[in-house]
C-alpha cells in the first residue's frame, strides 16, 4: 500500500508517517514547512515541499506518487489565528482541501482520511461525552472550516465516488508538539515550567478538554484507512465521522497540577483574559470508533504526559 500524508513534517503527521512505514506502507509526505520541520519527515519517506494552495504542484505530487490512501493532516490549526486572519484560515483549510480533492480525482486514490476536530465542531455541546450525531455549533472560523470540509468531502464522495473517513480529534498532545505556539497546552505549559517560568492560563482554567495521545491518534488513522480499503462507506456526514478521544474531561488547571509533579515547577500559573471562540467543556464519545474501527486509546494521560515531558527535556 502507498500513502500520502499531507502535513507529514508536522506534529501528528510525522507520527502517522512513522507508523505507516513501520507497518510496511510506502509513504510520501507533502508539507510546505510553514510549521512543520524537515527533520520530522521519517527516513524512507518521499518528500514533496508543496503548499496545498499550489493546485498544479499538488496534482503533480499526487499523480507522481500514486497513493492508495491520502491522509490529510495539513491545516491551519489555531483557533486564535483563525480569528486573527480568517481569510488565511479559509485558504489553507478549505482551498487547500479542494486542491487536494481535485488532485485525487482520476489518480487511483482509493480513499481519504481527514483530520477533523471534535471540540470545535460541537461547540458548547449539551451532551458530554458528545456523540458524532450531536448538533454542530462551531464557535470560530477554524471550526466552521472543519465542518465545511466534512461537507465538501461528503459531496465529493456522492458525486465522484471518492470514499473518506473524517476523524474528529480531541486535544492531541505528545512529543513534537510545538511548545512555542498557542495551540498545544501540554507542550506550552511543559516547556515553560521546565524553564522555571509560570505558564499563562486563559480564563479561570476550569475549561475542560478531551486529551488523546498522538500515538493513539496515528493508530486511529491507520484503522480508518484499513476500513476504507475493506469497503467502508459512510452514508451520511455523521456516519462517515468518528470521534477520536478518551471520553474524559480534563481541565487546564488539572494539567498544570499534573505537570507540577513531572517538572518540579514550584510556582503558580499566571492568569489572562479568556480567548474568543473557546469552548467551555469538551469530551468525545468514542463508542462508534470502538465498535466500527476497533479504536480505543491505549496510552493513559499520565503516561502520555510523562513521555511528553521527557521529550521536552531534550535539547531542541
Amino acid at each position: 500500500m502507498r500513502a500520502l500524508v499531507t502535513g507529514g513534517a508536522g506534529f501528528i503527521g510525522s507520527h502517522l508517517a512513522e507508523l505507516l512505514l513501520a507497518e510496511g506502507w510506502r509513504v510520501a509526505v507533502l508539507d510546505d514547512l510553514s510549521t512543520g520541520r524537515r527533520e520530522n519527515v521519517p527516513h524512507g519517506a518521499t518528500f514533496f515541499q508543496v503548499d496545498l494552495v499550489e493546485t498544479e504542484r499538488v496534482k503533480d505530487a499526487v499523480r507522481g506518487f500514486g497513493p492508495d490512501i491520502v491522509f490529510h493532516q495539513a491545516a491551519q490549526a489555531s483557533v486564535v489565528r483563525s480569528w486573527e486572519d480568517p481569510i488565511r484560515d479559509a485558504q489553507v483549510n478549505l482551498v487547500g482541501l479542494l486542491s487536494l480533492l481535485s488532485a485525487c480525482l482520476g489518480s487511483g486514490v482509493k480513499g481519504l482520511v481527514f483530520a477533523s476536530s471534535g471540540g470545535v465542531l460541537y461547540g458548547d455541546a449539551e451532551v458530554i461525552p458528545t456523540p458524532e450525531a450531536a448538533a454542530k455549533n462551531p464557535l470560530s472560523p477554524y471550526g466552521v472550516a472543519k465542518l465545511a470540509s466534512e461537507h465538501y468531502l461528503f459531496a465529493f464522495q456522492r458525486a465522484y465516488g471518492l470514499p473518506y473517513i473524517a476523524l474528529r480529534y480531541g486535544n492531541v498532545y505528545g512529543p513534537r508538539q510545538d511548545p512555542f505556539g498557542e495551540a498545544g497546552v501540554v507542550a506550552i505549559f511543559g516547556r515553560a515550567m521546565l524553564a522555571g517560568q509560570a505558564p499563562t492560563v486563559y480564563g479561570d482554567g476550569r475549561q475542560t478538554r478531551d486529551f488523546v495521545y498522538v500515538g493513539d491518534v496515528a493508530r486511529a488513522n491507520l484503522l480508518a484507512a484499513q476500513a476504507l480499503l475493506s469497503g467502508f462507506r459512510g452514508g451520511s456526514l455523521d456516519e462517515a465521522a468518528f470521534n477520536v478521544g478518551s471520553g474524559k474531561e480534563t481541565s487546564v488547571l488539572e494539567i498544570f497540577q499534573a505537570l507540577v509533579g513531572l517538572t518540579g515547577f514550584p510556582g503558580e500559573p499566571r492568569f489572562g483574559k479568556a480567548r474568543p471562540g473557546e469552548v467551555r467543556r469538551s469530551a468525545l464519545d468514542g463508542t462508534r470508533a470502538a465498535r466500527v474501527l476497533g479504536f480505543r486509546p491505549r496510552v493513559s494521560f499520565q503516561e502520555g504526559l510523562s513521555r511528553t515531558v521527557d521529550w521536552l527535556r531534550k535539547p531542541s
